[in-house]
């Protein structure tokens, strides 16, 4: 159970900065820590969080792109939750001019996990088809947006009517209700029976081998996810004869430097896009600090569209 509890400041190592934090994002793996699934890495605080928006109020040796009072989004490895944030420099993005705190701390998970993971693992490019699995969801949201703005033909699922106009709201040419449809079909049909380019999941379990199905040829899966199930069975002469890639990643453990690399191709290939609000954070709602336990409610029901976000005062 989340309760607020009083902490000192977070200790500072060189490189890093210190952020007064106006606004945090909450995101699935926090859901996981909470329930014990999702240990934080090594050296990372235990304080859920892992993105905030805030103004820089402290840097320490070998600090040089910051300086106190600059208004920063930051991807961190823990301890968002609070008032006061410790985060490496180069995990640090300026808040794209223009947007609030609030809706600046919903983009560094989302964004660094759809970046990585969308365009430099699942070479997405413009003209391919790209299935997006939870499209209602932070990521999907995200996900649906930059694939668009890319130019890719966007396909999405979802598990409501109403997530389902939201996504082509968003960019998606066709959302299916998984509840309703089985998605492998609906693709199908929807590209001649070519299939997708590209399938970003996050449920694993069974979708895997429905997945593979829904590929075209030379077609990638990745994998970020696995509310489904951990275990998958595949038929590999399925992923044979599509010349299938699966692959998947995870964003938390990795190294400052490979965090530092997406941050500054986030600036240089999507902060445009940013500030010309032609792809902005989704944003359900927002939760005081301290209510925190609410905000997880919501996210355990998935009744959400789109991002919550903590508010710090």
């Amino acid at each position: 159970m989340l309760v607020p509890v009083e902490r000192p400041k977070p200790a500072m190592a060189p490189g890093e900065v210190m952020i007064k934090v106006e606004a945090a994002g909450v995101n699935r793996p926090d859901v996981m820590q909470r329930m014990g699934h999702y240990p934080p890495p090594p050296g990372a605080s235990d304080i859920p969080g892992l993105e905030v928006a805030g103004v820089v109020v402290k840097v320490a040796h070998g600090v040089s792109e910051w300086r106190m009072g600059d208004r920063v989004c930051a991807l961190a490895a823990g301890g968002g939750y609070a008032e006061f944030c410790v985060v490496p420099a180069p995990q640090c993005l300026p808040i794209p001019r223009g947007m609030d705190f609030v809706h600046a701390a919903a983009i560094p998970e989302t964004f660094f996990t759809v970046w990585t993971n969308v365009f430099e693992r699942g070479h997405l490019q413009a003209g391919e088809t790209i299935l997006i699995h939870g499209g209602s969801s932070g990521i999907g949201t995200t996900a649906i947006q930059l694939a668009h703005a890319f130019g890719a033909r966007v396909f999405a699922t979802a598990g409501s009517a109403a997530k389902c106009t939201a996504c082509e709201r968003l960019g998606a040419e066709r959302a299916f209700n998984y509840r309703e449809v089985d998605f492998v079909a609906a693709v199908n049909d929807a590209t001649n029976r070519r299939g997708v380019d590209l399938i970003l999941d996050m449920v694993g379990g069974d979708y895997v081998a429905r997945n593979i199905e829904t590929l075209a040829t030379d077609g990638r899966l990745v994998q970020i996810g696995l509310l489904g199930s951990y275990k998958a069975q595949v038929n590999l002469i399925a992923l044979m004869q599509r010349r299938a890639t699966l692959t998947g990643s995870t964003l938390r453990a990795r190294s400052v430097a490979e965090k530092g690399a997406i941050a500054a191709a986030l600036r240089q290939r999507v902060w445009p896009l940013l500030e010309s609000g032609t792809v902005t954070p989704v944003i359900h709602a927002t939760f005081p600090l301290r209510s925190a336990a609410e905000a997880h409610r919501v996210m355990d029901s998935s009744e959400h569209i789109g991002k919550l976000v903590l508010v710090v005062s």
